[in-house]
């Protein structure tokens, strides 16, 4: 059951977290677009997946990702292989180049909050915010399709 300390608890952290990715998101490589940067981050935790499945779980339409993915592929960060298990679809799998560039593309991010937490917080904070990490991946995968194994 739902109560409105519960609700109240979700909004602030939905609202949180949504004020620091939207500060975050702002320090930039420039070496991807955000959506460029979505696919690949997706790809790079999840593995191989179809365009689909990558729709899916950025809750997009798979032709909005059409030139996305061709862009990606055309940079050699992303290849196309047979689904083995439905060879009318394609397997998405990240490259070492794609790696190498979201790497690169988030660590401005990686620095800019690795400042801010050293700037702002306590010790005792920082130990708190890790916690609260873990949670926030756990609440994060739950529901999740379930992640195709690598081919």
């Amino acid at each position: 059951m739902r109560t409105e300390t519960d609700i109240a608890t979700a909004r602030r952290i939905r609202t949180g977290v949504a004020a620091y990715s939207e500060r975050i998101r702002a320090e930039r490589a420039g070496l991807l677009t955000l959506t460029q940067t979505a696919v690949l981050g997706q790809v790079y935790r999840h593995g191989a997946m179809t365009p689909g499945e990558i729709a899916d779980r950025l809750r997009a339409k798979p032709q909005t990702l059409t030139r996305v993915l061709a862009a990606l592929e055309e940079r050699a960060l992303i290849s196309r292989t047979p689904d083995p298990a439905d060879g009318r679809q394609a397997l998405v799998t990240i490259t070492d180049a794609g790696r190498a560039t979201l790497r690169d593309e988030m660590h401005p991010r990686d620095v800019f909050g690795a400042a801010l937490i050293a700037q702002e917080l306590t010790e005792e904070e920082r130990d708190l915010l890790t916690i609260a990490a873990r949670l926030l991946e756990r609440l994060a995968a739950a529901g999740d399709p379930p992640v195709r194994a690598e081919p």
